[in-house]
């Protein structure tokens, strides 16, 4: 990825440097800071806890031992049939947890520091499964409703923070790899939790004989990784980040030494420390000019900061129509229907006439497979496929699946016991959807909706899209029960046909951002003069906090380290603008 805080010749020159220092990104760049890389792995256990979470709920609502505690949510008490819209409230309850959490954790973890804030959410979650275990004693479907919902306000704060944290403390040259670790680490979670739904379901039998033990073991297991993320990130240092914004430089600069292995007084650690904190005077100084009465970062300025900012994004048409990007993206992403089938997949396999529940819990464990090992080549290889042809070609592949699902099950569902080919027929096709999914709107989603804002607007922007998928995946949730019940077929239909109009989104309005920058995105998204605007302010800020002194000690010029690489941007830019704007009226384009 080309900078993104206005690429700048300040960037191009402290890039080509610290290039120069630290040697090229790649496999080796990881080897060099081990370091780092074991802290961001052991931060991801917060996104381990979100995948794991997201799918162990699927298996362990087709458990009989479960059900026989959830009372009034049975419909019929012999057959142990859901109420499929209680059920679908028992399921889309943590997302609405979730969707809050996303409201609070840029607040949170600019008050508290990013340690602290995953500290925080680590006990939120821990309460959570506790109080979703009580539903043993009596409690039943209550305990079950109040403990994902807090639980959900955990990892929905964790799935922003950690991934913030990881990009803080790691260099340059291998941020893009380790904040890619959080998506991995999210299939893994979901991996293992079908998996242990499928081993823990025969602890007294598939029947009636089953023992509790079968669905509170799967929910007790989320506690091992969630102590294992709380004691660890004790010991865990500060974001060098946060701590520079909040005026403790020293400590800032001892934490970046000790991360690195390096002196405080290499000049590597000079280079990297100055560069964050051109960034921190860069926002205080933006939000000086734009937010005057909010500057003094006390909580309560803060706070409203969170709303006013996210209000300002729909104040000019070139910020809207990043919004727009933003979220319709994210109401795209849900509405392919992925957490349809990672929360009910049980259930889906057995409605297509797979023979029992055990083998409905296998098929779900192929799931967790396929999907995390589609997400690898995408996190490897997605800065050269781009992220439009991506998107594109990953909804087009789900849709096919979905409609092909959709014509089987209308042909057989009356009939599945004489027509069993044709129900591992549209199983496969199941395990096809989620791996177009895997390498292309899981990861691509969130790639987009993090890099097409402007510095200043990118907290609140991601949070906007963010908050868009989280309350998506809660209408999901909701109403997928019922539209299996009533529809049938008609439920794959209805997400094959929305997931062929994502594809027609992206086609139609979502810009290609690989390899662009601030300037480039303020020219596709018809804003030029922010990037001017933010780019006169990091002069300022380079001069203020030495930057253009270091270099020139270095004995580098700013200009020729420049030079080429801003050759190759005027190029990458011509050809977006060209591809984006081919046979529009100019106005029209995105």
């Amino acid at each position: 990825m080309a900078p993104v805080a206005g690429a700048s010749e300040f960037e191009a020159a402290a890039l080509a440097r610290r290039q120069a220092l630290s040697g090229a990104a790649g496999p080796m760049a990881l080897l060099k800071n081990l370091k780092v890389f074991g802290i961001a792995c052991f931060a991801c256990l917060g996104g381990l806890l979100y995948g794991y979470n997201q799918g162990v709920f699927s298996g362990v609502l087709t458990m009989t031992s479960f059900k026989t505690h959830m009372g009034s949510y049975i419909d019929n008490q012999e057959t142990l049939e859901w109420n499929s819209s209680k059920q679908g409230w028992l399921v889309s309850i943590l997302e609405l947890g979730a969707w809050l959490g996303t409201m609070y954790s840029g607040f949170l973890a600019e008050i508290l520091s990013r340690k602290y804030a995953i500290l925080v959410n680590v006990a939120i979650f821990i309460i959570g499964v506790v109080v979703q275990t009580t539903a043993i004693a009596g409690s039943g479907h209550n305990s079950i409703l109040g403990g994902r919902f807090i639980t959900g306000m955990g990892v929905g704060s964790l799935s922003m923070i950690v991934p913030m944290y990881n990009a803080e403390i790691a260099p340059p040259e291998v941020r893009g790899a380790l904040v890619g670790l959080q998506q991995l680490s999210i299939t893994l979670g979901i991996m293992i939790s079908f998996w242990i739904d499928y081993g823990t379901n025969y602890i007294g039998g598939t029947g009636r004989s089953q023992h509790n033990s079968a669905w509170l073991l799967p929910l007790c297991l989320q506690l091992v990784p969630a102590v294992l993320l709380g004691a660890g990130m004790i010991f865990m240092p500060f974001s060098p980040r946060w701590l520079v914004h909040h005026d403790r430089e020293p400590e800032a600069r001892s934490v970046l030494a000790k991360l690195r292995g390096l002196p405080q007084d290499h000049e590597l650690i000079e280079l990297e420390y100055a560069e964050i904190k051109a960034q921190s005077l860069f926002e205080k100084k933006t939000l000086q000019e734009n937010f005057p009465h909010l500057q003094d970062l006390s909580v309560s300025s803060v706070a409203k900061l969170q709303f006013v900012a996210i209000g300002s994004l729909f104040t000019s048409k070139p910020m809207f129509k990043r919004v727009i990007v933003a979220t319709v993206t994210m109401f795209f992403q849900q509405w392919t229907g992925i957490n349809a089938v990672l929360y009910y997949a049980p259930t889906i396999f057995g409605d297509l006439g797979l023979s029992s529940n055990a083998v409905s819990l296998l098929a779900t464990g192929v799931v967790g497979i396929a999907m995390f090992l589609a997400t690898i080549p995408a996190v490897m290889y997605v800065d050269s496929w781009g992220r439009k042809p991506t998107l594109i070609i990953g909804a087009i592949g789900m849709a096919t699946c979905h409609i092909i699902i959709a014509v089987i099950t209308a042909k057989n569902q009356k009939d599945w016991v004489h027509h069993q080919s044709a129900g591992w027929a549209a199983v496969v096709m199941v395990w096809l959807f989620v791996i177009h999914f895997g390498y292309s709107w899981g990861p691509c989603a969130w790639i987009v909706i993090s890099e097409i804002w402007p510095l200043s607007n990118r907290p609140y922007g991601i949070a906007l899209g963010a908050s868009s998928n989280w309350m998506n995946n809660f209408i999901v949730g909701q109403v997928t029960p019922d539209m299996l019940r009533s529809m049938t077929y008609g439920t794959y239909i209805f997400f094959g046909l929305l997931t062929f109009g994502g594809a027609l989104f992206t086609y139609l309005i979502t810009p290609e951002t690989k390899g662009l920058s601030l300037e480039e995105m303020d020219i596709l998204f018809g804003s030029v003069g922010v990037a001017e605007r933010e780019k006169e302010r990091w002069r300022e800020v380079h001069a203020e906090v030495g930057l253009t002194a270091l270099l020139e000690r270095a004995g580098l010029s700013v200009g020729e380290a420049s030079g080429e690489y801003k050759a190759d941007k005027e190029v990458a830019v011509e050809k977006a603008v060209v591809s984006e704007t081919k046979d529009e009226p100019a106005e029209k384009a995105v």
